[in-house]
């Protein structure tokens, strides 16, 4: 649960009357827009914020993956820990968006998932599978009913893959979504009225698109400022871009941008002033469509919605209008046939809803919801607590659980009511990766119905937990260490594993699961694992097994702006056999940006490694070596950006500094942040080679660095994740020397992944090869390329 800082945050942040004011202004429209996008950080955020808070618009944000095989700036998760981190980056973006999110891709394990950059929509579209995202595409336009879709990008060369793949998809899925011969259950073929692409370019320090954007058909236009904050919906935009944290987003805005061009690629051919035109995007306007009876019934509702909406925050007048606003649309849905209710019937559902959420906050009722504990094992008990104070109204709350948790019955409490919880013992973990998120509550596997009775109405609505409550695995296994670099050129046995089983099973049989001719002793605090005389290279790995049944690793993951969470991995001992040769004499330092763990591998591999942190950078640096700055550590590290002088001094007095990839943004000044100028390519998408796979050609096959203590070969270069590298270097003083050359398909050769400069009597090395991704893969030549380029200078 909260501790009681944060939950005093979370209230700082929510301001009565400014919840209140967002509530009436979802009132303003019945129109939905959906916003396409390929990864978390993609939507574009200022937009949906003046068509969420100035038009009163439904916004949907539709995300095709977790953005699982991107970078992060804040910390050392990768792959399904990323994106379990992302999720829940987007899903706090979007609930200050007040927006819903549609996921149409559910981790590393489904087939559409972030892969990693890509150049190509076609190949994208491939690995996905062209008609998986398409139908699932199809289908969240049946389930959400957008009015109005728009991606994000433009389907243009020089633009991201996956962009463009969506984009192409978005378009595809609007045929599909109306075709009655594509059936899915409980959801109804849906005609998208308006499809606009956005008439600007997707260019920029990232992308680089070839094509002019499309000729502008409308503009979405800023109504002025947000009401009750004061901000222009741009600053809003950022205030929802600054939760992805990972992805380095959150600007601060001096030049607010009010106007979205657009184009309209897909609608009615009538002349258009604003994108609503020619839609009912009102109540009112809604009325246009309906016989007489339902029609002035939804007039008359407009009239009370728009006075409620005058009279904030004057909330008696407001309760009254509301009250109004709700007996005339629920006489309008009882009159409209249903003809016009299988066409609208869905807008006026969503207006009573809001108009309950609406209604209850008007009274003061704004409870609050958390278990104690919020996580725990199948069979685990806990209580749930809701606060329901604030309003002199009597409040009932009603706890709507899944079929694994059983709920007591409520019991008075001073705060409001407390109810007892106990899990199924046969209960699965929970989904890690959540099919959707919905602005209005209703997600977790438990939640809170409140209602209350206001004037005779009774209204309603379902409340989120604090945190949402989670059905842990039974047993979570930390290998130590999870993984053993065996350097075949100095055999020794491996050492013993300690394994901590959390919470503590003292009936649980352990065993990891090894090949034939493998030795696993058992011992009091873990094992003892004898590989095969001679083994050979490659990579071995030993599932770890309790009670006969996989053992899990649970990842704890803990930022201040999303919260707790957990990421649940199958466990197992992994064994790296390799030759391995290393730099005599090497001393080396660590620099870390949080966002790799290379310092961990050169440990792992043998080396003498020394973590600098603050005050070691500030102290006697003469007694390394070699220093390795980390991925994006410039940026990250003030202390190492304020010693660029004396790193300079150092490396001309003999050390041998190795910078590990940079983004042009990271605290990388081309003139004084290297010990000689070199100037990071951009735009990136042009800076990159995307083919972990693409040939890689020696340009100095002599030099040291490909050659001492490991002679690289093309060996090395197979097996490679994800990418080869990015934010090559683009210009470099002459005294660098590039060492490789390599290219994406089609492309020319890039030079800039891997160069070298003697300086003084040292020497300056920058690699944008993405070494520290290989390295967590486990890729052999990347141990090998890696003690190569931390030998002394």
């Amino acid at each position: 649960m909260l501790t009681a800082r944060e939950r005093i945050e979370r209230q700082k942040s929510r301001p009565a009357l400014v919840v209140l004011h967002r509530a009436l202004s979802r009132l303003g429209s019945t129109l939905t827009v959906m916003n396409t996008g390929a990864h978390p950080d993609d939507e574009h955020s200022g937009m949906l914020a003046a068509m969420r808070f100035g038009l009163g618009m439904r916004v949907v944000i539709a995300c095709s993956t977790r953005g699982e095989g991107g970078q992060n700036s804040l910390g050392a998760e990768r792959s399904g820990a990323l994106g379990l981190l992302r999720s829940r980056e987007m899903e706090e973006a979007a609930r200050v968006l007040d927006a819903d999110v549609a996921w149409l891709g559910h981790g590393p394990d489904d087939s559409v998932f972030d892969f990693g950059f890509s150049k190509n929509g076609t190949d994208t579209l491939a690995r996905w599978g062209r008609d998986t995202i398409i139908a699932r595409l199809a289908i969240a336009y049946r389930r959400y009913r957008p009015d109005i879709v728009i991606p994000t990008f433009l389907d243009v060369p020089g633009q991201h893959g996956h962009h463009r793949a969506m984009t192409e998809a978005a378009e595809a899925a609007l045929a599909l979504a109306a075709d009655p011969a594509f059936l899915t259950a409980g959801l109804e073929p849906w005609s998208v009225a308006k499809y606009y692409l956005p008439a600007w370019s997707g260019g920029g320090d990232t992308y680089d698109d070839e094509v002019p954007p499309p000729v502008a058909t409308v503009e979405m236009v800023a109504p002025g400022r947000d009401l009750p904050t004061g901000a222009s919906f741009s600053a809003i935009g950022e205030w929802s871009r600054a939760y992805h944290a990972t992805q380095g987003m959150g600007r601060w805005i001096t030049d607010p941008k009010t106007r979205w061009p657009l184009h309209l690629r897909q609608g009615p051919p009538a002349a258009e002033t604003d994108i609503g035109a020619n839609l009912p995007a009102t109540l009112a306007e809604l009325a246009d469509l309906l016989p007489a009876g339902p029609a002035d019934a939804l007039r008359a509702a407009q009239q009370q919605i728009d006075f409620a909406q005058r009279a904030y925050p004057d909330r008696p007048a407001v309760i009254s209008a509301l009250l109004q606003a709700a007996t005339a649309i629920e006489h309008a849905r009882a009159a409209a046939g249903d003809a016009a209710l299988r066409a609208h019937g869905h807008r006026l559902e969503r207006k009573l809803v809001e108009i309950d959420a609406a209604l209850l906050l008007a009274e003061g009722i704004d409870p609050i919801a958390w278990a104690e504990p919020h996580r725990l094992p199948a069979g685990g008990a806990a209580v749930l607590q809701v606060q329901l104070d604030g309003s002199s109204l009597p409040v009932t709350a009603t706890p709507l659980g899944n079929a694994d948790i059983d709920v007591g019955a409520p019991v008075a409490a001073a705060h409001g009511l407390s109810f007892a919880l106990t899990l199924s013992p046969d209960a699965s973990p929970s989904r890690q990766f959540a099919p959707d998120f919905a602005s209005l509550g209703g997600n977790g596997p438990l939640k809170v119905a409140i209602s209350a009775s206001i004037e005779g109405r009774l209204a309603s609505m379902v409340i989120d937990l604090e945190e949402p409550l989670t059905i842990a695995p039974a047993h979570s296994v930390t290998l130590e260490p999870a993984t053993i670099i065996l350097n075949r050129l100095k055999p020794a046995a491996t050492p013993a594993l300690a394994i901590a089983v959390r919470p503590a099973q003292t009936g649980a049989r352990l065993a990891l699961d090894a090949p034939g001719g493998w030795q696993v002793q058992r011992t009091a605090d873990g094992f003892v694992v004898t590989p095969p005389a001679d083994l050979p290279s490659g990579l071995y790995r030993l599932p770890l097994q309790i009670d006969g049944q996989p053992g899990f690793t649970d990842q704890a993951i803990a930022y201040p702006h999303i919260g707790r969470t957990h990421f649940r991995a199958p466990q197992a001992l992994s064994i790296l056999a390799l030759d391995l040769a290393l730099p005599a004499h090497a001393r080396v330092g660590y620099v870390g940006g949080g966002s790799d763990r290379v310092g961990y591998w050169l440990s792992a591999m043998g080396l003498d490694v020394t973590d600098l942190d603050d005050a070691a950078l500030a102290g006697d640096l003469s007694g390394l070596t070699s220093i390795v700055v980390g991925t994006f550590a410039f940026g990250q590290r003030p202390a190492l950006l304020a010693i660029t002088a004396k790193l300079r001094a150092w490396v001309e007095a003999g050390g041998h500094l190795l910078t590990l990839y940079h983004r042009p943004s990271d605290g990388w000044d081309p003139q004084s942040t290297p010990p000689r100028p070199v100037r990071i390519g951009s735009p990136s998408l042009r800076w990159r080679v995307t083919n972990p796979a693409a040939e890689v050609n020696s340009l100095l096959p002599n030099s040291p660095l490909l050659t001492t203590p490991n002679a690289i070969g093309p060996e090395d270069w197979a097996g490679w994740d994800k990418e080869r590298g990015l934010y090559f270097a683009a210009e470099w003083d002459r005294a660098y020397e590039p060492l490789l050359a390599m290219s994406d398909a089609g492309e020319a050769p890039l030079q800039g992944a891997l160069i070298s400069a003697k300086i003084g009597k040292g020497r300056h090395t920058h690699t944008s090869l993405v070494l520290h991704h290989q390295l967590d893969r486990l890729v052999p030549g990347a141990f090998r390329l890696l003690a190569n380029l931390v030998q002394p200078a």
